[in-house]
């Protein structure tokens, strides 16, 4: 059994022994840190940290792997019978982009036990009181398009390690309090000294408490209205926000050369080309009344 881990080995063992006492296990680990546990199993089991409840949650059709790079192929299916999986925390995004783990484990001897599935939840749809989510496996980042684009915009992402932007810096995160919100995606504040109008545009709002704790939105526009600071999402949070929520505006960037100067003065780290020549100029030809000395155009 060379190459296996010790729980796996264990576990294959009990296999060759001709063991029945086998059954499945998930965790669903959220980005907001929030890890829940389910088995097929009529009991609870504990390993790695998680529990698994027994009492619904999630079960899964049969999976589709391959020896290349495709991607697995599968489907988790549940109900909402579980106090840990909510509709409002499925409709709000909470579980997009969970990583799922499925394991095959001797529920005899939870130490013997061996990873079938790890992946991320995609695509999930509710219909009536059961949910239907894609399971996406790890070669998906595969076919995902990387390299350099060559164009005038940064294509660095503000604050990563790229852009170098140290984002908790004063000025580039402001806390505030919602004085009203429409429909969840406007939002009014009280006016915010020092910061002007537009700062925070093409930036994040992270909501720091209230039914829609631990969701962002991206910001489209950042105005000043009526003596309020008025702070648009291009959609809305997908769960309510009330007035006297905390939330964190942080700082937006329209990835050009002068605002990445002005604005965060990160002008070394630009991973843009401002000085790409543009489409016009690369299909011009020479005319007989042009000038052609060799200087700029």
């Amino acid at each position: 059994m060379s190459g296996l881990s010790a729980e796996a080995a264990a576990l294959q063992a009990a296999l060759e022994a001709g063991v029945t006492t086998i059954a499945r296990a998930w965790s669903v680990a959220r980005r907001d840190g929030v890890v829940l546990g389910f088995t097929d199993h009529d009991a609870a089991l504990s390993f790695a940290g998680v529990r698994f409840a027994a009492d619904g949650g999630m079960t899964a059709q049969a999976l589709q792997a391959g020896n290349g790079l495709a991607v697995d192929n599968s489907e988790a299916l549940g109900v909402l019978s579980h106090d840990a999986i909510r509709a409002e925390d499925l409709r709000a995004g909470r579980y997009d982009g969970a990583e799922v783990t499925l394991w095959e484990v001797n529920w005899a001897d939870p130490a013997a036990r061996r990873i079938l599935f790890r992946g991320t939840l995609g695509e999930i749809t509710e219909a009536g009181a059961a949910f239907r989510a894609e399971l996406r496996g790890t070669a998906e980042a595969l076919g995902q398009p990387v390299g350099r684009v060559f164009q005038r915009d940064c294509a660095a992402v503000l604050g990563d390690a790229a852009c170098g932007v140290d984002m908790g810096a004063p000025g580039y995160r402001v806390e505030a309090v919602v004085a009203a919100a429409e429909e969840d995606r406007v939002l009014r504040f009280a006016p915010v000294a020092g910061v002007a109008a537009g700062w925070f545009t093409r930036g994040r709002v992270e909501v720091l408490d209230g039914a829609a704790a631990g969701l962002s939105g991206h910001v489209k526009a950042d105005r000043i209205a009526g003596g309020d600071r008025v702070v648009e999402l291009w959609q809305g949070l997908r769960a309510a926000v009330a007035a006297g929520d905390r939330v964190r505006l942080v700082a937006g960037c329209d990835k050009r050369a002068a605002t990445c100067k002005a604005k965060f003065q990160n002008f070394s780290n630009f991973r843009g080309f401002p000085h790409l020549p543009s489409e016009d100029w690369l299909m011009s030809y020479p005319a007989a009344g042009g000038v052609h000395d060799g200087g700029a155009l």
